[in-house]
């Protein structure tokens, strides 16, 4: 573990800490789609009842998103990628507790879809060098 990792989780996990206390996860988080949704499953915590499994869809719901981003942004794909990751990348703990914070901080965009509120984060918070966010080539 590198001195910057352990500065990022000893980071994280103070913002969870000194977050507001979050509402109590429910069943409609899982089906509500939205922004606020998706920041209350990321923000659960494990001691919660629904904490386990709402982190675990949290983070199956940044790896997949971040997985298609990746596929359509690729060389030659169909559009310009909306973030770039560094190197190294966040843990998804680490990306889970950054987009907690941002949400928290943008309650604008709550009622956003999910995936839209997801991709805002990610792309101001991982903005591209001016390079690689270029439009891709055309086929």
């Amino acid at each position: 573990m590198t001195v910057r990792s352990i500065h990022a989780t000893a980071f994280a996990g103070f913002l969870l800490a000194v977050a507001p206390a979050a509402a109590q996860v429910d069943q409609q988080n899982f089906r509500g789609g939205k922004t606020d949704d998706l920041a209350a499953l990321c923000g659960a915590s494990p001691q919660d009842p629904l904490g386990p499994p709402a982190i675990a869809w949290c983070h199956g719901f940044m790896v997949a998103a971040g997985q298609y981003h990746r596929e359509l942004s690729a060389p030659g794909g169909v559009l310009r990628p909306l973030f770039c990751l560094p190197d190294p990348a966040p843990t998804l703990d680490e990306a889970r507790a950054s987009f907690v914070a941002w949400a928290r901080a943008n309650p604008q965009y709550a009622n956003e879809r999910a995936i839209d509120g997801l991709m805002r984060f990610a792309a101001q918070t991982y903005p591209c060098p001016r390079s690689e966010a270029q439009p891709p080539r055309r086929r």
